[in-house]
């Protein structure tokens, strides 16, 4: 009877320290409106950095450190994937990409509060998100309660995996960066 109690004290605590900690990163990231971060991202095997602005609803701006200076910018309605030494230029309805779930803050939150917390390697908690077959998962930082990442799928079904550092948050931004580049 005794292990059946202490095993319930622990479970207990457990998922009370756990809500305790949902609940500030909710909190920690309801604050933000916008962030400013250097990235690595893998698809697949490849790696690519860089830097990103995003502003809460649906903007990103991205400038990539690659041989083609590859940027992505969306508008809250359209993506467009550029290489600026080129001239392939991708564009893309946001609601058809990840970036779509990943940008709408209200939809994070909304999925977070639905969604259980883990631990992973003592360092992140993670959130796993599905909606309608697209899973998402979220990295937020043990310490800070900071987002610091994302894993999803591209379109072209890839795994992407982005760990964001070098977080900065409600800095001013300007509205132009997110206006679509022009086709070249």
């Amino acid at each position: 009877m005794k292990n059946i109690l202490l095993i319930f004290f622990f479970l207990n605590f457990f998922n009370n320290l756990y809500a305790s900690t949902k609940t500030e990163i909710i909190k920690n990231f309801e604050k933000i409106d916008n962030i400013t971060f250097n990235f690595e991202q893998k698809i697949n095997e490849d790696t690519e950095e860089g830097n990103c602005i995003i502003k809460y609803p649906k903007k990103i701006y991205c400038s990539y450190n690659n041989l083609k200076k590859k940027i992505i910018v969306s508008n809250g309605k359209s993506l467009v994937i550029k290489n600026t030494l080129g001239k392939e230029y991708f564009l893309y309805p946001l609601k058809q990409t990840a970036l779509n779930y990943i940008l709408d803050k209200d939809f994070l939150l909304d999925k977070i509060k639905k969604s259980k917390i883990k631990l992973i390697d003592d360092k992140y908690f993670i959130f796993s998100i599905n909606d309608n077959k697209n899973i998402i998962n979220v990295f937020f930082d043990k310490k800070s309660y900071d987002l610091i990442g994302w894993q999803t799928e591209d379109i072209y079904q890839n795994l992407v995996v982005t760990f964001i550092y070098n977080i900065k948050k409600n800095i001013n931004v300007d509205e132009k960066l997110f206006r679509l580049p022009k086709l070249n």
